[in-house]
């Protein structure tokens, strides 16, 4: 009697590299990748950031190399974040023509402008001395419409510096139309927006605190940031709100805890969608790989393939330039 085996065998198209190289279905390229830098005013050499290992607080001169290097390893762009010497209850710093993101774009674009897309956070909590994403009123808690001044504010200074994408994320409603009014009003029609769009109230940003050097007291955000167990038309409506508000792309933030929520979005709408592959997910990865409880170079390719399958068409990651260079 003659064995019965299977017909369908997929292990077929899986015996070599080069079989699972040509027959691969997600594919990453170092354009697609946009690396997070972070910027600090009044230090002479760049600071590591402890708890994100080889990540850097980089002085204007560091940042000119990070940004060269990007550069020339492909990447597609890299996001600014500010941490100024002086914080005040309304961040003033984040608008101040000599601040130190305004100064900082000015310097990177000069120097890599054509070469990637350099882009802005658009936010306070990096320059309040309270640690909020916007202006508090008298009770502590967050003043919406108030605080949409200030992030009007803030885009038209950072448009003006040279910034080539406004990128929004402190989830106040309305923040979409107010900036984008503000940057037209400016002459700045062409200059596009990124919208946070949905932005989760997560323990996954403890990291970018210490880089960014938020003050201790930041306070609850459950108030403006998403909830994690929230329903997931929220998340859909802030994003259809965005593009109505005049969005030209969308993010979800973070990435890996969120790639179900980032699949729907990306059968939603028609514009590109960015994923925030954020601090916590970052160090989680490195502090595994350090105890020598993973491999650290396929977890990292793991989790970019992951977030770019799931239907990111772009990738917010700290490992951009890393990842770019293997790429080739």
């Amino acid at each position: 009697m003659t064995a019965q085996f299977p017909v369908a065998r997929p292990r077929r198209l899986r015996r070599t590299a080069a079989m699972r190289r040509m027959s691969a279905g997600t594919r990453l390229h170092p354009a697609e990748l946009v690396l997070p830098v972070f910027v600090k005013e009044g230090i002479d050499e760049p600071s590591p950031v402890t708890s994100m290992p080889g990540v850097l607080q980089h002085t204007r001169d560091s940042l000119l190399k990070a940004a060269n290097e990007a550069a020339q390893a492909g990447v597609g762009g890299l996001i600014l974040f500010g941490v100024p010497e002086v914080k005040d209850a309304r961040g003033s710093a984040g608008d101040d023509p000599e601040g130190i993101v305004q100064r900082a774009v000015a310097d990177v674009v000069a120097e890599v402008g054509d070469a990637l897309v350099v882009m802005t956070d658009t936010c306070l909590d990096e320059f309040t001395d309270h640690g909020h994403c916007g202006i508090l009123t008298p009770g502590g808690e967050v003043d919406n419409d108030a605080t949409l001044e200030r992030y009007a504010a803030v885009a038209v200074a950072q448009a003006r510096a040279g910034s080539q994408v406004i990128a929004p994320s402190g989830m106040m409603d309305g923040q979409v139309a107010a900036i984008r009014a503000a940057l037209d009003a400016d002459g700045f029609q062409e200059i596009p927006i990124l919208g946070y769009s949905v932005k989760y109230a997560s323990a996954f940003y403890g990291p970018f605190r210490e880089a960014a050097e938020c003050a201790p007291q930041f306070g609850d955000r459950n108030a403006y940031q998403q909830d994690p167990a929230g329903p997931i038309g929220e998340a859909l409506r802030e994003v259809r709100l965005d593009l109505q508000e005049g969005a030209d792309a969308v993010m979800v933030k973070p990435a890996l805890a969120y790639l179900d929520i980032l699949r729907q979005i990306r059968d939603l709408v028609d514009v590109p969608v960015a994923a925030y592959q954020v601090s916590g997910e970052y160090s989680m990865i490195e502090a595994a790989a350090a105890n020598g409880w993973i491999d650290r170079d396929r977890a990292i390719m793991e989790s970019l393939i992951a977030i770019r399958r799931a239907g990111a068409d772009m990738i917010l990651t700290y490992w951009a330039t890393e990842v770019a260079r293997k790429l080739g």
